[in-house]
């Protein structure tokens, strides 16, 4: 009989090694090695039943057809995901304690009303599940949906889940945490490298050998990554991250990998009593409402995926007064901020070495898009003058190191929702005047070359 041995695992990327090691050769991290006890597996202890033969083909004899996704019946969510679940698929979600990770998936559940599901929960009693699930079906039933298919479990060890799946045959499988369940074939606690890297290659065998997706919710370390071993994002097809801030009602959900869709597209959702209510317009939290006009503030046409929103970037600047000044950026590049205010230095005559430049991005999101380097210099300059720009003024365009506004794509789709939001003036670079109508928009669109182009047409 064989017996069980001890390895020791880096804790931050999985690493194996039969010896403890100060430093992992793998992540370079220091002091994660952890001890654990691998026992022999159990394989007559699995009682999942799956059947599954495969043979070699040629490329040539591979069929395939359009696989039908599911439909989670909650727009935002479904956006994300690229339409819907893919049968077969693993995904983990992952996001802050206390975010809404649980409350997202149990709402989806109760939402899918022509399906069987089961909801296993390792952190949550029955009861509780129950507790969350009557706060949440009042506003569901208003469209139809009662969870009369979904079936709740909580358990924690994979071989008395499957027999549980066994029994329910569930057409979706939902599990809150990962980090919480555990196998038998490893000696180990459950959370600890090996029972999240093999409880996640079980569900992943489960997935792709019956077709029935998994739903996996995973927690987060304090740098913001998600707890485990790095090998679990490759098993996953897909990675989830729900964030926001607790003190605010807005959720953000995002695709940090998918292998199904594409990664750029965001989902909104807004925490309420009832729980998290779709914001199928984004732009209605992410432009402040207010009665007066300050300065240090300017809209900016973004997209992300295919969907255009409106943000507002806020700007103040001060007199630095330590002497060294200082330099913050919430939800926008650092390095970024750095190259453009060297550029309204070098090329516009601006001195703002002597200042501090705080930017922030309204509503907690995070913006990689080129195109609010306009929006962004022209709030700058605003809180540097203390002359407040118009709020039915939008900017679209991308700034380079000499100075010149280049122009960005998908303009007519960013001009035609400005247009539809009220605006009434969009500056956009002249280069994108190629091939564009302006006169099937009722907004004015402003042709810039140069930086202080759009400086004069603002502040003369």
């Amino acid at each position: 009989m064989a017996k069980a041995k001890t390895y020791y695992f880096c804790q931050e990327c999985g690493y194996q090694s039969s010896s403890w090691l100060g430093r992992c050769p793998e992540c370079g991290k220091f002091g994660t090695f952890a001890e654990e006890v691998v026992a022999p597996h159990k394989t007559q202890n699995s009682k999942l039943k799956i059947q599954s033969v495969s043979t070699p083909k040629r490329i040539q004899e591979v069929t395939y057809s359009e696989t039908r996704r599911i439909e989670t019946h909650c727009g935002e969510f479904d956006r994300v995901l690229g339409g819907g679940i893919v049968p077969g698929s693993l995904l983990l979600l992952g996001g802050e304690p206390g975010i809404g990770k649980s409350t997202l998936l149990l709402q989806t559940a109760l939402a899918i009303h022509d399906r069987k599901l089961l909801y296993v929960s390792g952190e949550e009693s029955e009861q509780q599940i129950k507790m969350r699930a009557d706060r949440l079906l009042p506003s569901l039933e208003r469209r139809g949906a009662g969870g009369e298919a979904l079936y709740v479990v909580s358990e924690t060890v994979t071989q008395r889940i499957f027999e549980h799946i066994n029994a329910v045959q569930p057409d979706l499988l939902i599990v809150d945490s990962i980090q919480t369940i555990s196998t038998e074939e490893l000696d180990s606690p459950a959370g600890s490298v090996g029972q999240i890297r093999q409880c996640t290659s079980e569900f992943q065998h489960y997935a792709k050998s019956t077709g029935v997706p998994v739903l996996l919710i995973g927690h987060i370390t304090k740098d913001g990554t998600l707890a485990g071993p790095k090998v679990m994002e490759h098993i996953v097809d897909a990675v989830l991250q729900f964030e926001g801030d607790r003190n605010y009602g807005y959720r953000i959900l995002r695709a940090l990998k998918n292998r199904f869709g594409s990664t750029a597209e965001l989902g909104i959702f807004e925490m309420e009593g009832s729980g998290l209510r779709e914001v199928p317009n984004p732009s209605e939290f992410l432009l402040s409402q207010r009665d007066e006009t300050l300065s240090g503030a300017a809209v900016a046409a973004t997209l992300e995926g295919a969907r255009p929103m409106f943000i507002e970037v806020q700007s103040l600047v001060s007199s630095a007064v330590y002497g060294t000044p200082q330099r913050n950026a919430n939800g926008f590049d650092m390095r970024r901020l750095s190259m453009l205010l060297a550029v309204l230095e070098k090329r516009c005559g601006f001195k703002l070495g002597a200042k501090d430049v705080f930017l922030n991005i309204a509503g907690g999101l995070r913006v990689a898009d080129p195109a609010i380097d306009l929006a962004v210099a022209c709030a700058i300059l605003s809180s540097n003058v203390d002359i407040p720009i118009s709020p039915r003024f939008c900017f679209a365009a991308e700034l380079g190191l000499s100075g010149e506004v280049r122009p960005v794509s998908r303009l007519e789709q960013r001009i035609a929702e400005a247009d539809r939001l009220g605006f009434e003036k969009i500056f956009i670079s002249k280069y994108n005047l190629r091939g564009l109508d302006r006169k099937r928009f009722g907004i004015e669109v402003v042709p810039v070359s140069v930086i202080e182009e759009a400086f004069r047409g603002l502040f003369a």
